[in-house]
């Protein structure tokens, strides 16, 4: 038997194309229940924590294991502040980074600039200080980025005030309503983490080498912005624009569909039913609708009706294989009614997700093993 073939002998009883169904590591952090459409993180249901605990508690419960306490929470509140100053102090040595055409290609060059810098690790504190500084950094850096791209200057962090509301008045340039901040909220608890997606993976393989934690953070920002994976926000709001209005929704999806084109934001490679982050986050366009935000109800309209077009009609064309809403569906109208630019979702997705990187790189290093799978060669040998 030649060496392929021997090879392919070897490995043919355990490839799985694209990792499907392999577990790489054990995990106290989430858990992803595609037949029943659960998320659980920390030993919670998502729909028990998003809207109803903030994002600095979220973290805690990533970074430390248990919801906080007022002390606790006070302090990551002020480790994230930290980390937002910090991020900012540096912004005059970014140079081309803010001005990089794709807001997750600045924001990787950013943060890589943020771990080269000395004074962001914190010796003699906890280890959560330090994951903290990083993710409040990555919130600074994205807002810059879109300041930068919309003409205007960077706005200094406000440390008094929580990570999402600090977020989107470093975008906005004015302080954000209140029912604004407490729908970003609700969007990054809901995104922080999410079981072994592709980011999470590609940081946890860095961490595995022994490298540092801002070079993780890095590569996985690097995975999120492909349109596979973090990339499809965007494409959805154009998709609604494109429609106009709820009535003209089933003939749009049909039109796009008979083209063979692909329906943004349906379907997801876990879920086999509806993503329950597209639920959490529809209620919070709800409360936004509720709380008066210009055009959030009608977005929300547009969205539904497009959401139950979508539905039907590819059920009609695949009845073995559900497509349902996934989280991308509703992040988009939920992003455009706080008032962020369509070319800041990704980066924004990164701001939340953040969290769940820097917990994943802590638990792979506890974990203390290199991770490197086997590949079935399949090209020629020499004779």
């Amino acid at each position: 038997m030649d060496l392929a073939k021997q090879n392919g002998a070897k490995h043919a009883a355990t490839k799985a194309s694209g990792l499907d169904g392999v577990v790489v590591a054990d995990t106290a952090l989430s858990e992803v229940d595609g037949e029943r459409g659960r998320l659980v993180v920390g030993g919670y249901d998502i729909e028990a924590l998003a809207g109803r605990v903030g994002f600095e508690e979220l973290c805690a419960l990533l970074w430390t294991g248990a919801l906080p306490d007022a002390a606790t929470r006070g302090a990551i509140a002020e480790a994230l502040a930290e980390g937002r100053t910090l991020a900012f102090e540096q912004i005059p040595s970014l140079g081309e980074a803010l001005v990089a055409e794709d807001g997750s290609a600045g924001l990787m060059a950013c943060v890589a600039h943020f771990g080269a810098r000395a004074g962001w690790r914190s010796e003699g504190r906890p280890a959560w200080v330090e994951l903290a500084r990083v993710t409040g950094a990555v919130a600074t850096f994205a807002a810059a980025w879109a300041r930068r791209r919309a003409g205007g200057a960077p706005i200094a962090p406000d440390a008094k005030l929580g990570h999402a509301a600090d977020f989107l008045r470093m975008v906005r340039g004015a302080a954000a309503p209140e029912a604004a901040a407490r729908a970003l909220d609700a969007y990054l608890v809901t995104v922080a983490d999410h079981g072994m997606n592709a980011s999470t993976f590609t940081a946890r393989v860095v961490a595995s080498t022994g490298s540092d934690l801002v070079s993780a953070i890095v590569a996985a920002i690097g995975a999120l912005k492909g349109p596979l994976h973090g990339g499809a926000p965007g494409p959805v709001l154009d998709m609604l624009d494109a429609i106009g209005e709820p009535s003209q929704a089933a003939a749009w999806i049909a039109a796009e569909l008979a083209a063979g084109r692909r329906i943004m934001g349906m379907g997801h490679r876990i879920y086999r039913v509806r993503d329950p982050r597209a639920a959490v986050l529809e209620r919070a366009i709800g409360e936004l609708e509720r709380d008066g935000t210009a055009g959030a109800g009608a977005r929300l309209a547009l969205a539904r009706a497009t959401e139950r077009a979508a539905e039907t009609r590819l059920a009609e064309r695949h009845p073995d294989r559900p497509l349902k809403a996934n989280v991308e569906f509703y992040t988009a109208v939920l992003l455009d009614a706080v008032g962020l630019p369509r070319e800041l979702f990704t980066p924004t997705f990164a701001v939340g997700r953040a969290a769940g990187w820097c917990a994943h790189v802590e638990e792979q290093r506890r974990a203390g093993r290199l991770i490197r799978p086997a590949s079935r060669y399949v090209g020629a040998v020499p004779a």
